[in-house]
């Protein structure tokens, strides 16, 4: 681990001088750097990643500042790690985050630190090779393995035998025969994208915007471009032209997405645009893959990135462009530990390090469209769909007037609707936001509901996990065949539809047809849920039951009717968001209709068609619902006309709680200086009052635009009675969620 000297960013030879201090920002609730000599011999600069003892035991940490100094009578630093450092830009963006967000600094390192000593050694990677013997039986399925490993090039197994459709016991009959024999793989490499290799052909709107992003990407430099752009419209294919702008010049890109463990799609098309697939990164990696990863971003032998939020941290070596895609997604906001927002932290990633942003959405957040309007950033429009393709006909069924059957929850129209398309050998979507069998269960007898016994919330039923299940703190446990209240037998009944409850009256309706349901939490993972939305693709499902996931940029080309089973969903919840992201979740999932060679048409199931976001869908006038919702935004002083923070005190004990948050409203309204458009709201209960057994209580904090948010909250922080072990105050600025 221990190292004498190293090559400086500059590529000299950097060596504390003698009797230098380093002060190391270790990863914990920590907001201050801990000072340490440096031992004689150990070459260091700041950015690298050392090992130090921390009272009785070693940890990790960073080299944040070095200085010169005697330290004696400090602890030494006990050694440095061979890993790639952090640059001096990232060091600067996460010192940023933590200053915006009230965030120690050293849980903010978290999202950029790396354990380089986690893993150890990479094992090695069988494989297997043909020798050109031939096994002494010679069945079909081995002659097809033996076919499929023709040319002597090494092969893993597991791949092999599903290029040839075989088990593993066939590739180990031939490996025992002497046929095959194992070899070591050397370790996965991939070719760099090549910005030639296939370009796409694009639309006289596509090239316009196109040009634009190569001209911001090869001038170098700040700024932000917004590229809105109809789904279907070809938004990616255009920004690929600013990845391969990037690429020509030298440099690395970095495309984040709310999805990427989901998008093979996506994947495709990258890969056919540039030669080779891009890196990923995700949750879904495995963490020596992450290592590799983490190392070529620092050296530059990785060129383009594709990943989820996280991926805005890694310390990569020329990065010159960033894009996010879907860039309205509340998927970007970190929602637990340090409460960013990775949009806009990726504009401050760019702003420091000097090159172009791209926002890419066919239905921007109202604070993109405000930055547009007032020209902060550039907007490039795509009015139309690619190849003259019409967008959806949207229409709503009114359930006042068509309700569906008793005990069912597709309307007449829509099962008419859905027949003909069935009949037409065209592809139907129903679509309901709500995982699960049903939202709750009771009992019929003695009105007994389900709760969690952490949270204030109703357990959800799994039927096909045979389990209520709670989605804020993933507690389970078995369906009972009696209430637990009254004893009385077959009296629990659902009520409400979810994915699993609404399939069952598809297959009944249906039963002709083969469809799937996809939802996020079904078993089987990432993979699963890939190959079923590429069999979804490739219109081997007629019938597609789907959450949100489904209405992420998923291409299906079959598809030619979405039928919105409950699109009130969202428009009552008392959020402030609530209309805008309702807005953006049916237009995206409406969508999915008609971007194959066949129109497509949208049904709404609503008992309130009237609301300004229904019918703003079914005119297609985005521009007004976007008027009118950004009025309402301004006249009542919310984002982006005003800012708001959120603090949430939690703790085991209501009336602790309860106590500490008036507590910090009183040093909240004592804070001297502030102007008086600083409103402070509460505390009140959360909308979950009790979450993971710990009761909360929530305060607003509302100001202009131009005050000091951060400072308000740290004085009122710095007023209040410091808070016990066991009373937690979360602090987000900007929040996007109000539960």
């Amino acid at each position: 681990m221990q190292r004498l000297d190293r090559p400086d960013e500059a590529g000299r030879t950097a060596a504390a001088p003698a009797g230098a201090i380093a002060d190391v920002l270790v990863p914990l609730a920590l907001d201050t750097a801990y000072s340490y000599r440096v031992p004689p011999g150990l070459a260091l600069a700041p950015g690298d990643v050392v090992q130090v003892p921390l009272g009785p035991r070693e940890t990790l940490g960073v080299v944040w500042n070095l200085r010169a100094g005697d330290g004696a009578n400090l602890k030494a630093v006990s050694g440095c790690f061979d890993a790639p450092a952090l640059p001096p830009a990232l060091r600067e963006l996460l010192d940023w985050i933590a200053r915006y967000t009230l965030a120690p600094r050293g849980m903010v390192l978290r999202l950029a630190l790396r354990d380089p000593g986690r893993g150890g050694p990479e094992p090695l990677r069988l494989g297997v090779r043909a020798t050109g013997r031939l096994p002494r039986r010679l069945t079909p399925a081995r002659r097809r393995v033996l076919a499929a490993a023709e040319g002597g090039l090494p092969h893993i197994k597991r791949q092999l035998a599903e290029a040839a459709a075989v088990s593993a016991a066939v590739i180990d009959g031939l490996v025992d025969e002497g046929s095959l024999e194992p070899v070591v793989l050397t370790p996965e490499t991939t070719p760099l994208p090549d910005p030639d290799f296939a370009p796409t052909a694009l639309s006289v709107a596509q090239q316009e915007a196109a040009a634009a992003l190569r001209r911001s990407v090869a001038a170098g430099g700040f700024g932000v471009t917004l590229l809105e752009g109809v789904t279907g419209s070809g938004k990616t294919d255009v920004y690929f032209e600013a990845v391969a702008a990037a690429l020509q010049a030298g440099r690395q890109a970095l495309i984040l997405m709310p999805e990427i463990a989901l998008t093979g799609q996506f994947l495709s098309r990258f890969a056919a645009r540039f030669g080779t697939p891009p890196a990923e990164w995700h949750s879904g990696v495995g963490g020596r893959r992450r290592e590799r990863i983490h190392a070529g971003v620092a050296s530059g032998a990785i060129s383009v990135v594709v990943g989820a939020r996280s991926a805005l941290f890694l310390p990569f070596d020329r990065l010159g462009a960033l894009v996010v895609d879907e860039e309205h997604e509340a998927a970007y906001k970190q929602e637990d530990g340090v409460h960013y927002h990775a949009r806009d932290m990726a504009i401050v990633r760019g702003r420091i390090e000097g090159f172009p942003v791209v926002l890419a959405s066919a239905t921007p957040s109202i604070e993109t469209r405000v930055n547009a309007e007032r020209s902060r950033f550039a907007r490039l429009l795509l009015p139309e769909r690619f190849g003259q393709r019409a967008l959806p006909a949207v229409t709503t069924i009114d359930l006042r007037r068509d309700p569906p059957a008793r005990g069912h929850w597709l309307s007449p129209v829509l099962v008419e609707a859905a027949q003909a398309t069935l009949e037409r050998g065209e592809q139907v979507l129903f679509f309901l936001n709500r995982r699960g069998y049903a939202p709750l269960t009771l009992c019929r007898r003695c009105g007994h509901r389900f709760q969690c016994p952490n949270c204030s919330a109703w357990l959800v039923e799994h039927r096909f996990r045979r389990a209520l299940v709670c989605h804020h703190c993933g507690h389970a446990e078995r369906r009972p065949d009696s209430c637990p209240a009254c004893a009385a037998a077959d009296t629990l009944v659902p009520a409400g539809p979810g994915v699993e409850r609404l399939a069952e009256e598809v297959a009944e309706l249906f039963p002709q047809a083969r469809s799937v349901v996809l939802s996020s939490d079904f078993p089987g993972g990432t993979e699963r849920l890939r190959h079923e939305l590429a069999a979804v693709a490739a219109g081997e499902f007629p019938i597609v039951v789907g959450t949100q996931l489904v209405a992420k940029g998923h291409n299906f080309p079959h598809l030619t009717l979405v039928g919105v089973v409950d699109a009130d969903v969202g428009l009552t919840s008392g959020d402030p968001r609530g209309s805008e992201r309702t807005f953006q979740l049916l237009q995206q999932v409406t969508g999915r209709a008609g971007r194959g060679a066949r129109a497509g048409r949208a049904l709404l199931q609503t008992y309130q068609p009237e609301h300004p976001v229904i019918a703003a869908l079914v005119s297609g006038e985005a521009e007004r619902f976007y008027a009118e919702e950004t009025a309402a935004r301004r006249a009542a002083g919310l984002p982006p006309f005003g800012r708001l923070a959120s603090l949430i005190v939690a703790a085991p004990d209501r009336g602790e709680a309860e106590a500490h948050a008036r507590a910090l409203v009183r040093a909240a309204q004592a804070v001297a200086g502030f102007p008086d458009d600083v409103v402070v709201l509460g505390p009140a209960e959360a909308p979950l009052a009790l979450l993971r057994g710990l009761h909360r209580f929530r305060i607003l904090v509302k100001t202009a635009r131009a005050t000091d948010m951060q400072g308000f909250l740290r004085a009122a922080l710095a007023g209040a009675p410091r808070p016990p072990q066991r009373i937690r105050v979360t602090v987000d600025v900007d929040p996007q969620s109000f539960f």
